[in-house]
């Protein structure tokens, strides 16, 4: 046993934990140090107090702990820590909050040792042990700044629309007093470790668990053959294995084979290593071009390897471009890449069991099951449950526990459905969270794409035709692939007029990672090959990259892409670009280099999908007023805007509302994803408390409202002006950079949100969007060798910027509203790196004279150990 001082008491703990921060969590229950990344030690958020300096605990021993004094947010004093809390949430340094309280021990450290001498540059460099992947830190600094200087801003409840104001469950999310599902624990729980493949393709000739079984604590090893009824999942192809059979082919990295259930987390994970499996091994199919193009299946079961086919054309591209001035013919490549949420995947199954029941006298199935799931979809993951058990859906309860990020890489299941099983034949509440190494592998990433563009103009500048073939390396399921590369199609002209369109975007299966939603969904692609070919014709014609996309740029009546014709939302794209005009014109004046870059992407899902949201007003006796929707809170706020719309529609205060969301009402709409969160939750809310005024608010009456998308069209469906999506959102960004040093010094970012319903919020999601737009642009990767393998298998080896090499971002919002949308409301998660790896390249061409074409456009280091990002 370790003795030590925990938070002023003398404790001990087991000497059998790998390190410090699984004895404070495990063991001792404190659960403000979240675990990230353990034992890697490369994301901050389990930062505690070690004689009063701040230390990481998952590098931290037991041996290096006896007889020390240790600190953590649960022992500062009570008024310290409501000032930090204060600070953060005033000025909107969170969004998910996961990171944010071993950020906040940092802070505490910083301050005791420099006071009001610290400054906001020795902050970035100490905060770079902390990776944050939602703030772009700049609101962090802010925090940190204003504690130093005893100034914190006084905390503000928000208002009703349009009003600033702190995040909902901001404060106890800054230091830790708002549970993740990691930091739940319920009597009787059981912990799960999950077994993943050795290799990307082979067959399973045996999986022999006897060895894990042996160990001391486990209580059960299950397989495919234990899974009552379906056997796959999918949120729209029921094409992903809960589990690899014997029998059966591994098609990547990340399939499971077996589930080891243990009294705790390190014997399960133990175990789970013990299982033996006999493999066949095959030789991997990673090359998305060549994938296509044979006829041997990659992926088990799957007949082809195209995934999707996405096509359109309007008018002579050939003609057109024969006639043409200027033309480019460039291929562009884009590189795969992890979402890096901070929160590692986790869930919590509870079984009710019938009365009396006696797990002595034999298996007893349970009567209902409770899950405690962080996806972006709990509705989705209720179906395939209950689909996965043979069971009615109503027996299946999914809650929303808030997640750590996500950013589309919690759309698919990763762990529910094997936590549910567990849970279900234990008859024992049993809960799973994956590593950051499971995490890595497992879960779906951003495509890399392969666009060859062929364009034109005319001798002033004018797009005359566009034609453009894609590939996208969507892995061996489909997850949401094929939706990437049609939304990669359907934006592939950009927020630019072009009257001929020639474009084809192909989903291969691959046995690389999955790759499916992520931040900006296919839109990204396009636009940083669409930005590269409108800054090649413009050195042509002698014009400015502004005024270039000044000459192109989609106005209402225009037809746009696969045919829409723009509404006055559309009036956004010219309002951002003009937003920037001054800002380019200054940098350009003082000899910088310089980039600007325009994007447009939907809100909502669109192409045909019929989208319904409902949410639920129910006011109750102790006078508190619950707002149900169905939208997971992941960081970006969508809690936050339900609760200001309930305050602009029933005129209440904001300490008055609770937001729920759980299955427990038929409320579900899909996922969480495309901003759609925002647009559909603020309809479906504002119209429930339109049919509570209605009816005078009652008391214990759930007052339901819905709103409905329901008149898009499929790109496919060969109308010659369909309406693709509801709405866009449109952004422009100037990348202003140092000739000599090539740092970029400063962005100026110009989003147009429709109507910013909190615009501390949209600030803090336009500054995060820049921070993964320039990594994405300049640094990150996660390449597969040609095994397979991903190449990274850590959170330092992404080469996320980090606070120090953060340049300030210059906010400056745009409110063109949307017709017939919610108070006008467009969204602005997804749009908000959409501009920035195209006016990266433009800088970098301006300042060095050369063309890039691959992303990063910086770091090759990755790209040379892996050969390619593909």
């Amino acid at each position: 046993m370790t003795e030590f001082e925990l938070n002023g008491q003398r404790v001990t703990a087991s000497d059998d934990h790998p390190h410090l921060l699984a004895a404070l969590r495990d063991e001792l229950g404190v659960t403000s140090p979240k675990d990230g990344c353990s034992p890697s030690g490369q994301c901050g958020c389990c930062t505690v107090l070690i004689g009063g300096k701040a230390r990481i605990s998952c590098q931290t021993p037991m041996s290096k702990v006896e007889g020390a004094e240790i600190v953590t947010l649960e022992g500062i004093d009570e008024a310290e820590v409501a000032k930090m809390a204060d600070a953060f949430a005033a000025c909107g340094a969170l969004q998910c909050g996961f990171c944010t309280p071993g950020i906040v021990v940092r802070t505490k450290a910083l301050i005791d040792k420099h006071g009001a001498d610290l400054t906001r540059e020795q902050a970035s460099r100490h905060l770079g042990a902390h990776l944050c992947r939602c703030t772009g830190y700049i609101k962090v600094l802010d925090a940190v700044e204003a504690l130093a200087h005893d100034d914190v801003p006084v905390v503000v409840q928000p208002g009703g629309v349009g009003s600033r104001g702190i995040k909902y469950e901001g404060r106890e999310l800054s230091v830790g007093q708002r549970d993740f599902i990691d930091d739940m624990t319920v009597p009787a729980m059981l912990h799960g470790a999950l077994h993943l493949s050795a290799h990307a393709r082979a067959d399973i000739i045996s999986i022999d668990t006897s060895a894990a079984l042996a160990v001391e604590g486990v209580h059960a090893v299950f397989t495919a053959d234990d899974i009552p009824a379906a056997r796959r999942v999918g949120l729209i192809h029921k094409d992903w294995p809960i589990m690899i059979p014997v029998g059966g082919r591994t098609a990547y990295l990340g399939d499971v084979l077996a589930v080891v259930v243990a009294d705790t987390r390190q014997i399960a994970r133990a175990a789970a290593e013990l299982v033996e499996v006999g493999y066949d091994v095959l030789e991997p199919m990673v090359d998305p071009v060549r994938v296509i193009e044979t006829d041997e299946p990659a992926v088990w079961e799957l007949d082809g390897n195209i995934l999707s086919t996405s096509k359109y054309a309007r008018g002579d591209v050939d003609a057109a471009l024969a006639e043409a001035a200027f033309t480019v013919d460039q291929i562009f490549q884009t590189q795969r890449i992890e979402h890096a949420f901070l929160e590692p995947e986790s869930t919590l199954a509870v079984p009710t069991m019938p009365a009396g029941s006696d797990a002595d006298n034999g298996p007893v199935e349970p009567e209902t099951l409770y899950v405690y799931s962080g996806g972006q979809g709990i509705w989705d993951d209720r179906n395939d449950i209950a689909a996965m058990l043979g069971i009615d859906q109503q027996r299946v309860t999914t809650e929303l526990v808030s997640n750590g990020g996500a950013f589309g890489g919690k759309e698919d299941m990763s762990n529910q459905a094997h936590t549910a099983l567990a849970a279900w034949l234990t008859g024992r509440p049993v809960k799973i969270t994956l590593s950051r190494e499971e995490s890595l592998l497992m879960h779906p990433k951003r495509h890399p794409i392969r666009m060859h563009y062929r364009a034109g103009c005319d001798e002033d500048g004018k797009l005359v035709g566009l034609h453009v073939r894609m590939i996208g390396d969507s892995g061996p399921y489909a997850s949401v692939g094929m939706k990437v590369l049609e939304r990669a199609a359907g934006h592939a002209s950009g927020p630019y007029v072009s009257p001929t369109i020639d474009v084809e975007a192909i989903a291969a299966r691959t046995n690389n990672s999955v790759c499916g939603a992520f931040r900006g969904f296919g839109a990204n692609q396009a636009q940083f090959a669409m930005e590269g070919v409108l800054d090649r014709l413009a050195e042509q014609v002698g014009i400015s990259g502004w005024e270039i996309r000044s000459r192109n740029v989609i106005e209402p009546g225009a037809v746009w892409g696969p045919g829409q014709v723009m509404d006055d939302g559309s009036l956004g794209a010219r309002a951002c670009l003009d937003a920037v005009k001054a800002a380019y014109d200054d940098a350009v004046a003082a000899g910088k280099a310089v980039g600007v870059g325009l994007g447009l992407k939907n809100s909502g899902l669109g192409n045909g999908f019929k989208e319904i949201a409902r949410a639920v007003v129910h006011f109750r006796p102790d006078g508190k007023v619950e707002v149900r929707h169905c939208w997971t809170e992941m960081g970006q706020g969508v809690h936050t805007v339900a609760l200001q719309v309930a305050v602009e529609e029933l005129g209440i205060d904001a300490e008055r509302i609770e937001v729920i969301v759980d299955s427990t009402r038929e409320l579900g709409a899909g996922q969480t994803t495309g901003s759609r969160g925002t647009l559909m939750g603020a309809g479906s809310v504002q119209r429930a408390c339109q049919a509570a005024l209605a009816d005078g608010c009652q008391v214990g009456v759930d007052y339901e409202g819905e709103y409905r998308v329901d008149w898009t069209n499929s790109i496919n469906e060969g109308l010659e002006n369909p309406v693709i999506h509801s709405t866009f959102g449109y952004a422009s960004q100037v990348v202003i950079m140092d000739r000599e040093t090539g740092d970029v010094e400063r962005v100026v970012a110009a989003h147009d949100v429709g109507r910013a319903v909190n615009p501390m919020l949209c600030e803090g999601q336009i500054e995060g969007a820049v921070h993964m737009g320039l990594g994405y642009a300049l640094s990150e990767g996660f390449p597969c060798d040609e095994s397979g393998r991903p190449v990274n298998d850590t959170l330092r080896s992404l080469d996320i910027i980090r606070p120090k090499d953060m340049p300030p971002v210059d906010v400056i919002l745009v409110e063109a509203a949307q017709p017939d949308s919610p108070y006008g409301i467009k969204g602005v998660g997804e749009i908000g790196l959409v501009p920035t790896a195209g006016a990266v390249a433009a800088a970098i061409h301006d300042r060095t004279g050369e063309w890039h074409a691959e992303l990063p456009l910086v770091n090759l280091a990755n790209r040379e150990r892996a050969g390619a990002w593909t």
